[in-house]
């Protein structure tokens, strides 16, 4: 008689969020319905989840989450600058799509592991306090902010490998060589 392999403990429940086409969100766990705001709070709480068209069952869940962004941004403190923006629309449907979305995702971590890190070395200041302490540029700071620009560097750099051997094996296979 074969044993039956161990089940792997379950990862984190995931929340589902039934998104109607009326436009509202039902959250399954409360059965009931919830705003945008609290979908943002459940993301804020770390609390994993999905969104899926009531109807269709399709994952939305990218959608409701630029669809929050949007609202943050149109609120009154843009992250974004049109600038910005801009480039990242540039972007789309260039070769270089898929290395700037793991360039933007690893940046954004590195900047949240940075971020948790000092927040564990004074959990008593609060956001205020830091953001007055971000503003001073002082020369602590400004060695933090250069270990984060360094290994920001280090991406663009691996990227920057990364598409010249890409651009010199598909010369290659054109026949074409540098």
């Amino acid at each position: 008689m074969q044993e039956k392999e161990p089940v792997p403990a379950a990862k984190a429940a995931q929340r589902v969020i039934k998104k109607y086409p009326n436009r509202r969100l039902y959250d399954t766990d409360t059965s009931s319905y919830i705003t945008l705001v609290e979908v943002k709070q459940l993301v804020m709480a770390h609390k994993n989840l999905v969104v899926r068209d009531a109807k269709t069952g399709e994952d939305i869940t990218r959608s409701i989450l630029l669809q929050i962004i949007l609202e943050e941004e149109a609120g009154g403190a843009p992250l974004f600058t049109e600038a910005v923006l801009s480039n990242i629309i540039r972007v789309y449907g260039h070769a270089m799509q898929g290395f700037m979305g793991s360039y933007l995702e690893k940046n954004v971590q590195l900047f949240t592991d940075m971020q948790t890190k000092m927040a564990e070395q004074s959990p008593s200041v609060t956001p205020e306090i830091w953001a007055q302490f971000m503003s001073t540029q002082s020369p602590m700071l400004q060695g933090l902010m250069g270990n984060y620009a360094e290994q920001s560097r280090t991406m663009v750099t691996q990227m920057q490998e990364k598409m010249q051997q890409q651009t010199e094996q598909m010369l290659g296979v054109l026949g074409l060589k540098r």
